[in-house]
């Protein structure tokens, strides 16, 4: 008998979370095959739930970035200065992947791991993610923050200053060097400073030694 759609819904976001339970504890990605062995669900149950690999893939996605996801919507609609909207839309997110990484740092490696090796398919959250920071840029614009950037400027600069908060991997190789503290400051920096006036830095066409003449 077929199954509801419902049902379908419930049943893909069950599957979903035993993948990630498995990832996490047998250390490889999860195919359908390898799902099966393990249990406990059968091939054709599978089959009945997802069209393909891909398909079993971007429902472990959408399951892994749904609290991030609410996060964003909270934060961007919420009644705060676009500096503070900003740093708890960044430090939301990165206290939610640090506190899975001290949970399980092996794990948390092979989930990062399996997301590279599959990027395209979780692009489209991350574009989504672009799309909120852009409506927070927005509104820091209208108050007069990030002159004389166009939005999509502003959004390339913030996101390489801010990109060892962004990516989970970072968490790897940065560990207790990264902090909300230090992310807070790097916020206040750029709302501080960061517009289409340049200070200097890229005037300079050579080096010489400081004293010789010019």
């Amino acid at each position: 008998m077929p199954l509801a759609p419902e049902d379908i819904a419930i049943q893909r976001r069950d599957v979903a979370a035993r993948v990630l339970e498995l990832v996490e504890r047998e250390g490889e990605e999860m195919t359908m095959a390898s799902l099966v062995r393990h249990g406990p669900y059968s091939a054709r149950r599978l089959e009945q739930l997802f069209e393909s690999e891909d398909d079993l893939f971007d429902a472990v996605a959408e399951l892994w970035f749904e609290p991030k996801v609410a996060i964003m919507e909270e934060v961007v609609s919420a009644d705060l200065p676009p500096a503070r909207k900003m740093y708890e839309f960044f430090a939301q997110r990165f206290e939610i992947h640090r506190a899975q990484f001290v949970s399980d740092p092996d794990g948390f490696a092979v989930i990062c791991e399996v997301g590279a090796a599959r990027y395209e398919q979780v692009r489209s959250f991350i574009d989504l993610a672009d799309h909120y920071l852009c409506e927070i840029i927005a509104q820091a614009q209208a108050d007069g923050f990030f002159a004389g950037l166009e939005i999509d400027q502003a959004l390339s600069l913030i996101n390489q200053m801010v990109a060892p908060y962004i990516i989970p991997e970072n968490l790897l190789h940065m560990g207790d060097r990264l902090s909300a503290q230090k992310l807070a400051m790097i916020i206040d920096t750029i709302f501080g400073g960061l517009s289409a006036e340049t200070g200097g830095s890229g005037g300079v066409n050579t080096l010489r030694i400081a004293g010789e003449p010019t």
